[in-house]
């Protein structure tokens, strides 16, 4: 059967690729899924809904909140759906043929062993990917620049439009809306291709065999391995 969680997960990337066994060690604990979590993931299908509404599929079921805050949820949805939709709006206008889609499933696996992710929003137009993330979190803003996450997802995407379009770069944003952070980093495709050859591969490979130096550092705070780490 499929792996519904992957054991090198992009979110926790910027983890494993500075201490490659905590991958391993984090796999044999329970995933604990906090309310902050749960929150996040009901604002992500209503973000989602928002978009393919706009998008024209019209017969999808409207999401609940739950019992979160349907108002503010509502109101930082919008928010992120009002920036989506502009994104694709501005593309259309130089590139009516740009390819959009919504919850694209991106898989990396061709650099990390059974590797793949979930992009909110991917838009290819011309020779540009863009790869927008939409984060409700409100702890800490989160930058696109060299970040992981996006550059995994900025992979996959490249895997299923290269052979397609000439990719000459890829655009990262993330959209966090309850920290009025909206933060945009490009790298050219050859940049991205380097990271992966000399970076990327060979700390994937230490982390999926549970090898590797361990290196603590800012990334502890949130590995469920922290507590047992020696």
């Amino acid at each position: 059967p499929p792996i519904s969680h992957a054991v090198l997960s992009a979110s926790a990337a910027h983890r494993w690729l500075e201490c490659p066994p905590s991958a391993m060690l984090e796999k044999e604990l329970p995933d604990e899924t906090t309310v902050y979590a749960e929150e996040g993931s009901v604002a992500h299908e209503i973000a989602e809904y928002k978009v393919r509404w706009y998008l024209g599929e019209r017969d999808i079921p409207m999401p609940s909140t739950g019992n979160f805050n349907a108002e503010e949820i509502d109101r930082h949805t919008d928010s992120y759906a009002y920036y989506a939709t502009d994104k694709i709006e501005t593309i259309r206008k130089s590139c009516p043929d740009a390819v959009v889609m919504v919850e694209q499933r991106l898989d990396f696996s061709n650099y990390v062993e059974d590797g793949f992710g979930t992009g909110d929003l991917v838009i290819v137009a011309d020779d540009v990917i863009q790869v927008i993330d939409f984060k409700y979190g409100k702890g800490v803003a989160v930058s696109a620049e060299h970040n992981p996450q996006m550059m995994l997802y900025a992979l996959g995407a490249l895997r299923i439009f290269d052979c397609l379009y000439d990719i000459e770069s890829v655009s990262m944003t993330i959209y966090q809306p309850r920290r009025e952070n909206v933060s945009t980093w490009t790298i050219p495709v050859t940049e991205l291709d380097d990271w992966a050859e000399r970076t990327l591969k060979p700390k994937a490979e230490l982390a999926y065999k549970g090898e590797g130096e361990y290196c603590p550092g800012a990334w502890c705070q949130f590995c469920k391995a922290a507590v047992k780490c020696r």
